[in-house]
């Protein structure tokens, strides 16, 4: 009942949308705390707050504008999520990924899922972009918990590739002719809001963490659910705890993808033609 309940939801969500937006989103782009930056580069926009939208969430969290954008990048319409939605906000999982079924019910084939996230590699340093090449869930719930909703996808989808093989394959490609420091790891999804402890980061790394954060898991799983082609992509904002000398805060973190969203920016328009 639920599910059905929020298939309706989605549909009158997009259906309140496309009266806004001028053409059919190929992409869909969800930017981080700090990587709104991306946004000046779409031409021709529509721009749709989430209170405006019905029954979308509202972004609670400092970095995150709130906004539904629509328009064009390297001619490529677009539908980006200047803001995203956190479980430790107080959304359930149906919440979360909330968006990302509307994006596919107006047409979005591609996702692009980027995130500010902190260093657990020790190799990575503070402004690094992390191309993301798999997840590990440490969550309590799963998007995809309860009466499965067939449109949207299969029972038991398969994520033994989360990510999709040839759109990593062309970003390693363009970053190096962009001449972009491109790592490549496993980000991992905890609950937040609290930063991790050095017992957890510790933990976290031994089994195969490079970068932690909390978001994208969530969306990642419901992407792959729904058939999505998907790329992720991290800002590293800070290094693992034992580098660190002094205290660390969301604000740091804003100011760091900030500074370093200009790499990000210029990737991502050289991926999306």
């Amino acid at each position: 009942m639920k599910k059905n309940l929020n298939l309706l939801h989605c549909r009158e969500s997009a259906e309140f949308i496309k009266k806004g937006i001028r053409g059919v989103p190929k992409v869909g782009i969800i930017l981080g705390s700090g990587l709104g930056g991306l946004v000046d580069e779409i031409e021709n926009k529509s721009i749709i707050p989430y209170s405006e939208i019905p029954h979308f969430p509202v972004s609670t969290v400092e970095g995150h504008r709130g906004e539904m954008i629509f328009g064009f990048l390297n001619a490529v319409p677009v539908l980006a999520m200047a803001g995203r939605f956190h479980y430790y906000e107080g959304y359930d999982m149906d919440g979360v990924v909330f968006p990302i079924q509307v994006m596919k019910i107006l047409g979005v084939e591609k996702l692009i899922v980027t995130n500010a996230a902190g260093g657990l590699n020790p190799d990575f340093e503070v402004g690094d972009l992390m191309l993301i090449e798999d997840i590990i869930s440490r969550l309590p719930d799963n998007p995809l918990r309860g009466i499965n909703e067939e449109e949207f996808g299969p029972r038991f989808p398969d994520m033994s590739e989360p990510f999709d093989s040839d759109w990593i394959a062309l970003t390693l490609s363009k970053a190096e002719k962009l001449g972009i420091s491109l790592k490549r790891g496993t980000y991992l999804g905890v609950t937040g809001p609290v930063l991790e402890t050095r017992a957890e980061i510790n933990f976290f790394r031994i089994i195969g963490g490079d970068a932690v954060g909390m978001s994208t898991v969530p969306e990642v799983i419901a992407a792959n659910h729904l058939g999505l082609k998907v790329l992720g992509i991290s800002v590293i904002t800070n290094e693992s705890i034992p580098k660190v000398a002094k205290e660390f805060t969301h604000a740091d973190v804003v100011d760091v993808a900030q500074r370093s969203g200009r790499k990000l920016v210029k990737l991502v328009k050289a991926i999306v033609n």
